[in-house]
């Protein structure tokens, strides 16, 4: 009888630690919606925390393909064809990728979006690379944010906004 109450207090200890750190997620999955004229745009990312390191150009190296969000490639899917930067994208969804760099960042959206991280990567893949520059904040965002507006979409953490302009592509027949 003390076995089978020690077993059970045991998977009851067990069980419940689990519970908890399940519960505190270092980079809970988020997610962002919005519309632009029409069309649904949304994103699902992973938002992990600044946490007093340096994100750009350290914890987020320069020069590298970043998954723009943390455990799985952060996912960008829109209802209907809009301007992504100027360049047209068509309705479906996407991986959405960043190549930070100093001055500049480019943003890509892949067309394999079931990606674990940015490690099978392919460029080939790509359905458009969009170059934008970071607005520099003199605030932190401590938990990686996306905003979707009427006319952009804001990656938002640490000190950077990374804005990229998106607009409904206008059809006539």
């Amino acid at each position: 009888m003390k076995f089978k109450i020690k077993i059970t207090a045991y998977l009851l200890t067990l069980f419940v630690s689990v519970f908890a750190a399940a519960q505190e997620k270092k980079s809970p999955a988020t997610v962002a919606k919005g519309a632009v004229n029409g069309a649904e745009i949304t994103i699902h990312y992973s938002s992990p925390s600044v946490k007093g390191r340096e994100i750009w150009g350290k914890l987020v190296p320069f020069g590298k393909v970043w998954r723009a969000g943390a455990d799985e490639a952060t996912t960008l899917e829109t209802s209907k064809e809009i301007l992504f930067g100027g360049q047209k994208l068509p309705a479906g969804k996407y991986a959405f990728f960043v190549i930070p760099e100093k001055d500049q960042a480019t943003i890509i959206l892949n067309k394999e979006h079931k990606q674990w991280g940015a490690y099978d990567y392919d460029q080939s893949k790509d359905q458009l690379r969009v170059r934008v520059k970071p607005q520099a904040k003199s605030d932190s965002t401590e938990k990686l944010t996306y905003l979707i507006n009427k006319d952009n979409i804001t990656l938002a953490w640490e000190k950077w906004n990374l804005v990229v302009p998106v607009e409904q592509t206008l059809r006539y027949f």
